[in-house]
């Protein structure tokens, strides 16, 4: 079953119109969709390593428009649409957090939620309420998503065809190891924030902030 579903999953990946889809789901994601483009663009990678920096520039273009798009949110339309999408994606509580690291560290605080897994929509809406200079968040938008999605682009072009060789051959074990390491990062996440909550909150003025206004 596991090999059935890998193998429709690689058709599907390297289908005409994927790249399409790829750039739909980069574009939403940045401002109001929940599921990241990551996974689509990886499959697609493996599919066809030759085209991998493609997939990734198409990625990374699509994601900074949809990045505009979410600053046009905040920054036209947070009353009517941003304060209904924050509260469906679960974000309200951090919102005004978001805000503060933005105007605290400016395109330090975009660029670190476009190149981690922060929610980059968040930073998208946030960046637009508090007018956060248009130019600057462009210029750290494509910065983060460049970095995060063309290094997997790079690395899948150069080694793309060995690892899809050894997926291939050892699809279970593969499975296990990457199931068991993402259980284990998530573990080590939660452990380390739980350890390091009451240090942080008395030095880090921007975790105590509950509510903003625009600038």
């Amino acid at each position: 079953m596991l090999r059935g579903l890998y193998e429709w999953t690689m058709a599907k990946a390297a289908h005409p119109k994927a790249e399409w889809w790829l750039a739909f789901f980069a574009f939403v994601e940045s401002s109001f969709f929940p599921i990241p483009p990551h996974p689509l663009l990886g499959l697609m990678c493996l599919a066809e390593p030759k085209k991998a920096i493609r997939f990734a520039l198409v990625c990374t273009v699509a994601s900074v428009l949809g990045g505009l798009f979410g600053y046009a949110i905040g920054y036209f339309l947070y009353e009517a649409v941003g304060v209904w999408l924050i509260g469906a994606l679960g974000l309200t509580e951090s919102f005004p957090v978001a805000a503060c690291y933005i105007r605290e560290q400016g395109a330090a605080a975009v660029f670190l939620a476009a190149g981690t897994p922060i929610p980059f929509k968040l930073m998208t809406i946030t960046a637009g309420f508090i007018e956060m200079n248009l130019l600057t968040f462009v210029l750290a938008a494509i910065a983060g998503r460049a970095l995060i999605f063309m290094v997997v682009g790079v690395l899948f072009q150069v080694f793309g065809a060995p690892i899809k060789r050894i997926i291939d051959e050892y699809l279970g074990t593969v499975t296990t190891v990457f199931v068991v390491l993402v259980v284990a990062g998530i573990f080590a996440v939660t452990q380390l924030a739980g350890s390091d909550d009451g240090a942080d909150a008395s030095a880090d003025p921007c975790t105590q902030v509950t509510s903003l206004e625009r600038s």
